[in-house]
């Protein structure tokens, strides 16, 4: 089997600690992961060892059930997720990595590593499918990372008023 890593980098405009606050949140990834459809079992903050689940949109009208365990929290720099349920995808590692930047005028800015690490089986046709699936997902990836700078530049700007 093949090991795969698709990562795509985004700045978010908002500090890290927000940032942070906001992707902890196992129950709110259906506000801003492009792919999930909806958290349908979460604990809210994630703990090392805890699980969650979601129904996610995979490949066109493919969608899938997954369930993720939190593997590593460093705090404001790093969260390493496994999950199951996107077959022909498997050993599948989320890795979010974090980093406090400034944005072009100054302000508080967070640099964001959004990385997926996964094998694929089928031998060519796994291949294939993974060709396929690639773009999608880093376009995915790029979504994600769009809705969570939006949905922290709208909390702020209510929290503001």
């Amino acid at each position: 089997m093949n090991r795969f890593v698709v990562a795509e980098t985004a700045v978010i405009d908002a500090p890290l600690g927000r940032v942070w606050d906001v992707i902890s949140r196992t129950d709110r990834y259906a506000e801003w992961v492009a792919g999930a459809i909806e958290v349908t079992d979460h604990h809210g903050i994630a703990e090392v060892g805890k699980t969650y689940a979601e129904r996610n949109r995979t490949l066109g009208p493919l969608r899938a059930r997954s369930v993720w365990t939190v593997k590593e929290i460093e705090p404001f720099k790093r969260r390493v997720d496994t999950g199951t349920g996107f077959t022909p995808l498997q050993d599948v590692t989320n890795i979010f990595e974090f980093r406090p930047v400034q944005s072009a005028d100054g302000r508080e800015a967070t640099e964001m590593l959004y990385q997926v690490e996964y094998t694929i089986g089928l031998g060519p046709l796994g291949l294939l499918l993974d060709s396929i699936q690639q773009p999608a997902m880093r376009a995915g990836m790029r979504t994600s990372m769009a809705n969570l700078n939006t949905l922290l530049r709208s909390e702020a700007s209510r929290t503001a008023l």
